[in-house]
């Protein structure tokens, strides 16, 4: 049996290669492990426990986690099976967005995981009239608890409902609305089918090198993001047993914990991660700290499939053994590919920790296409360094005149909810318009310039493409974040938030004791520091898209405070209005 519906994917590991951890989630410090048997038959009792509540095809259930657990999958699938329509968010929006989706969306139940989502759906209840009734993962005072469900559902006899029902949901039915930020601020549902998704799964396994019912992955993306949703689906279709992170501030434990074979990131992330241990060198002294460099600057040249030649390759093998294997086993050891997407990867992340045994593959897509357009896969001279891999099968691409990227498969989008319009407007005829401008070589890779809506032009009529001045810039250890400026300017200027950490460390070291960045950023020797950096990866551009000045941002740029999306990216709209001020004294 091939699936043809999301809910068929457990279903397909259960009769193909039956997992006892199918997925595990940590609670109170001890893993609580779920087979694929019991994840199936505990979905089944939600499928009941829906049916008595009076839920129907096409009813919207909304559901809300902080972290990823086993619980929403289980959610996932029970609800599916009816022909419902989950409805994902972001807990980190405001519960004014929360409103707004909840209303948009006509959602009739909602499911939270903590108190904190509780309190801020809670708070807006009254105002969404379609809503009936919240329930939650964790136990809260005065919630219903979705273990509830459970119970009653294990008792019922639906069975007969559930699978005619089940027989009526079609591949072609909506299966989810996600809902993205908007140009205009006002979030956009995202409508896709059942084979919107399915297909783009099948379709992107192909590049998964992993033994069937062999691997382990851990999952800490967030859930309620398309890459990531698409990526467990996978997990299920492929037998791979997942392992939830506790939280973003937990990976490094967990991942020693459970030594996992694959996992996904956003580049911010392994940006993070590469800094830290390059970081560590600096600690050493003597023929260890320049062992250590050579070693990193070896990863840093790497090249696939022995393109850099035999001497390479032997000072290779040299480097992994004394210091890149250690990269490595600090991520648990066992690690063979990290699949990254959400945003533009540096090269050099590629290199290193591919030259360090962990393959690390780019990939691109959007929540319009479910996501997954291209990716790399390291077998069949499919993985390039600088690109997002070649198109998966099924999907087809094409270059506009303008650069723009437009696609075309089974995977592009049934529409935006309630929105004819803006639905007609990024379609022409079949083919989806990205928004993003790109290239294929001769040998099919695809690679990504920019986000043409982000592309901007100075006074002078240049154009300035930011993500790849900012990608470039971001290889300096002094800056954590930054946003290229300039429409309709001069000249191309940027707002950058420091490194916290580096940047007091750095001024100990110059004899400077300094406890916040609102202190560092006033230090001149630090900013002095930081424009030899710009200075210096300003040479990899025309003279036209070089910064010409800088301004330091005096506090962190966070997901709660808005700066950033949950995977990580820029909200340019955002950062440029919170630092206008400063943005104003660049040109005054």
């Amino acid at each position: 049996m091939e699936p043809t519906r999301l809910f068929e994917f457990i279903e397909y590991q259960h009769q193909n290669a039956p997992l006892d951890k199918a997925f595990s989630t940590k609670y109170e410090g001890k893993w609580d492990n779920i087979s694929s048997e019991e994840f199936i038959n505990k979905s089944r009792a939600i499928s009941r426990a829906l049916v008595s509540m009076g839920i129907k095809a096409g009813d919207k259930i909304a559901m809300i986690t902080s972290n990823n657990r086993s619980e929403w999958s289980v959610m996932d699938v029970g609800l599916l099976t009816l022909g419902a329509v989950n409805v994902p968010l972001y807990p980190t929006i405001s519960s004014k967005d929360y409103e707004y989706i909840l209303n948009h969306s006509e959602s009739i139940y909602c499911f939270v995981s903590d108190q904190e989502v509780y309190d801020k759906v809670i708070a807006i209840k009254n105002n969404v009239n379609s809503l009936k009734k919240v329930f939650s993962f964790d136990q809260i005072k005065g919630c219903a608890n979705w273990s509830e469900l459970l119970e009653e559902g294990s008792k019922m006899d639906y069975d007969q409902t559930v699978s005619e029902m089940r027989e009526k949901v079609k591949s072609n039915d909506l299966a989810t609305i996600i809902y993205t930020s908007g140009t205009t601020g006002v979030p956009k549902g995202v409508m896709l089918s059942h084979n919107n998704v399915v297909s783009n799964v099948i379709a992107s396994s192909k590049r998964l090198p992993l033994n069937i019912g062999e691997a382990s992955a851990l999952s800490f993306l967030p859930i309620c993001h398309i890459f990531e949703r698409v990526i467990l689906y996978l997990y299920m279709y492929n037998s791979v047993s997942v392992y939830f992170a506790e939280s973003i501030e937990t990976i490094a434990d967990n991942l020693k914990e459970i030594k996992p074979n694959v996992m996904t990131a956003v580049p911010r992330l392994l940006e993070k991660v590469y800094d830290k241990i390059y970081a560590r060198g600096g600690d050493l002294s003597g023929i260890k700290k320049s062992l250590f460099y050579w070693a990193v600057n070896i990863g840093l040249q790497y090249q696939p499939y022995g393109q850099n030649g035999a001497w390479y390759e032997l000072k290779l093998k040299i480097a992994k053994k004394l210091i890149l294997s250690k990269w490595k086993e600090a991520l648990g050891g066992n690690l063979e590919q990290i699949c990254s997407g959400s945003a533009p990867l540096q090269p050099r992340l590629a290199r290193v920790f591919t030259a360090a045994g962990m393959t690390l593959v780019e990939g691109y897509g959007l929540t319009e296409t479910s996501p997954v357009i291209s990716v790399g896969d390291m077998r069949n001279n499919n993985f390039k360094i600088g690109t997002v891999g070649k198109i998966i099968d099924g999907v087809e691409v094409k270059i506009a005149e303008d650069g723009e990227i437009l696609c075309k498969g089974p995977n592009v989008m049934m529409g935006y909810y309630k929105e004819e319009e803006m639905t007609q407007n990024v379609m022409s005829g079949d083919y989806f318009h990205t928004g993003d401008i790109g290239e294929i070589d001769s040998e099919g890779f695809l690679k990504i310039t920019d986000r043409k809506k982000e592309m901007f032009k100075t006074s002078g009529g240049k154009y300035i493409a930011p993500a790849v001045i900012e990608n470039q810039m971001k290889q300096s250890l002094f800056i954590e974040q930054i946003m290229v400026v300039g429409a309709g300017r001069k000249m191309p200027a940027a707002l950058i938030q420091p490194n916290l950490e580096h940047a007091i460390n750095w001024l100990k070291e110059n004899n400077i004791i300094c406890d916040s960045l609102k202190n560092a950023i006033k230090e001149p020797l630090l900013v002095e520091a930081i424009e030899k950096e710009i200075n210096l990866h300003n040479q990899n551009f025309g003279s036209w898209e070089q910064i010409k000045k800088i301004e330091l941002t005096p506090d962190e740029w966070t997901i709660d405070d808005g700066h950033l999306t949950p995977t990580m990216k820029l909200k340019r709209k955002v950062v440029s209005e919170k630092y206008k001020d400063l943005i104003d004294q660049i040109y005054s």
